[in-house]
């Protein structure tokens, strides 16, 4: 006996066809299937822009080197700092079932589902080489989720020099992460928005502390952005402690938002929404680049991206191998392009064309603005950058201080989770300085916004929160469940004292 379908069911299920079929329809050529192709799988933050170029010249370079072309199947799942988080929870789950051992060897016929991790900075990788911590034999013992790849040493000192850029390495001494681009940090401002506000172009971080600024300056969340979180620490580095967390809060105070994603700042200042946004570099001048008048020079254009005097953090942009890639030999080699003359011009040449010839230097469709890491790029090819940088010569020498473990929950309880009450201080203390309020009265108010609180430790010790007591406070916020204890705490805290400061001001005018 037949069973007949209902119309409606073979109409649905004709439209579920449809919509599968026509992303495949419109998918770029980059993207189309290849026939004989194979297949790396690699996690990145990066954009689509560079994620086509470097699909397209390591695919070509491939198959005349080898004989076949290259798909990259990529997963965003969002900044780097959330990619950590997914891989950290990958391994830990592959080392609990027993696919990699507590020596980082592979279970028989087991693989992990990426072979790269492409994009972050060194910190971030840094991670990835720490790995997950698990217990063997009543001890810690640590499994890393990069693994080292056996470049000779003799290959590295070729590609790299001498393997420092000002106090940071270019690759992994251990050789679990290789840069194959550099990033700086600064800011891009809108110069209609300025002149609005009747504010000069920022040279300085302490520029953006102005009041001026007020909900005219954008940020990233550093909780959920590794470039975020390594624009704040070079700030902590430069300035200190004290001078650093000050500049931190007031900027933070001047906010509007704290970005999710740090393309949203560079688009809010471009339309206008803000005068001036935190940026990485080739963010910030991509965007500058976009709304330049056809045929003008950069000086036409609405927008500028500045790097603060003295203060240029540059921090190389790694390739990582995961532990388990599944198609290991495919990922070795495609760290070996983004290392060659060839991968390296795709960050900083102008476009050539699609009809430009396979060996012509640079990117075929998109100009990236980025920084090449090796520096025979600047020795031989400066004339052909878009940008004329000399990365090498401008990097800070500002030593790390260890801090940046904090910067996420710090900015979380003084400015984000208590960013309302944060920005109502910061407008009653401007208004109590323009009515004249008593110089003891700022300081006391002054006082109240920048200060940090005090940490009772398990044993009972009350500690200050500051540079000296900072590594035994960091060490208790690690235990996970005394963490969502401090973050209620701390939070609570900043909210009284903005509460406090906005009751003092209420004597010198109404709000």
């Amino acid at each position: 006996m037949s069973t007949r379908i209902p119309v409606s069911t073979v109409v649905l299920a004709l439209l579920l066809v449809a919509l599968i079929a026509i992303p495949l329809a419109v998918r770029p050529a980059s993207e189309a299937a290849q026939e004989g192709a194979e297949r790396l799988v690699i996690i990145t933050p990066h954009n689509q822009q560079i994620r086509w170029e470097f699909e397209r010249g390591f695919s070509e370079w491939h198959e005349e080197r080898y004989g076949s072309p290259v798909e990259i199947d990529y997963r965003r799942p969002g900044g780097t700092s959330e990619i950590r988080k997914q891989l950290i929870a990958i391994y830990e789950s592959a080392v609990r079932r027993g696919d990699i051992g507590v020596d980082g060897s592979m279970a028989e016929g087991v693989t992990m589902p990426y072979d790269l991790c492409f994009g972050g900075g060194t910190y971030e990788h840094g991670e990835l080489k720490r790995g997950v911590r698990v217990e063997a034999d009543g001890e810690d013992v640590r499994v890393p989720i990069s693994e080292q790849v056996d470049f000779d040493g003799q290959r590295l000192d070729e590609l790299f020099g001498e393997n420092v850029i000002g106090v940071l390495n270019l690759y992994d001494p251990d050789r679990h992460w290789f840069g194959v681009a550099l990033s700086s940090f600064g800011i891009l401002v809108n110069k209609d928005m300025l002149e609005a506000l009747g504010l000069d172009v920022p040279s300085a971080w302490q520029d953006l502390t102005d009041p001026r600024y007020a909900e005219w300056l954008a940020l990233g969340d550093p909780r959920l952005s590794g470039s975020v979180s390594t624009t704040y620490e070079s700030i902590l580095n430069m300035y200190g402690w004290d001078e650093g967390w000050r500049i931190l809060r007031a900027m933070s105070a001047n906010s509007r938002y704290f970005a999710s994603d740090s393309k949203k700042v560079v688009l809010d200042v471009s339309r206008g929404e803000a005068a001036a946004g935190v940026a990485i570099d080739f963010y910030g001048r991509y965007q500058a680049q976009a709304v330049t008048p056809e045929g003008a020079g950069p000086e036409a254009s609405r927008l500028r991206f500045v790097e603060p005097a003295g203060s240029v953090f540059v921090d190389p942009d790694p390739l990582s191998l995961l532990r388990g890639a599944p198609n290991r030999e495919l990922a070795i080699r495609f760290i070996e392009y983004a290392l060659t003359e060839h991968g390296q011009a795709l960050w900083q040449m102008p476009a050539t064309g699609e009809d430009a010839p396979q060996a012509e230097l640079g990117p075929v469709r998109f100009e990236l603005r980025r920084m090449p890491i090796r520096r025979v790029m600047y020795e031989k090819h400066t004339d052909a950058f878009i940008d004329k940088i000399q990365p090498f010569d401008d990097a800070t020498r500002a030593e790390a201080k260890g801090w940046r473990s904090m910067i996420a929950p710090l900015f979380g309880a003084f400015a984000i989770d208590t960013h309302h009450e944060m920005k109502e201080a910061w407008k009653a203390m401007d208004r109590a300085r323009s009515a004249g309020a008593p110089e003891e009265t700022i300081q006391e108010m002054d006082r109240l916004f920048y200060e940090m609180p005090i940490h009772t430790m398990k044993d009972g010790t009350e500690l200050r929160f500051n540079a000296e007591n900072y590594r035994a406070i960091r060490n208790e916020w690690r235990d996970r469940e005394g963490a969502a204890r401090f973050k209620i705490r701390y939070a609570a805290f900043f909210r009284a004292n903005y509460e406090r400061i906005v009751e003092i001001a209420a004597g010198f005018g109404p709000a």
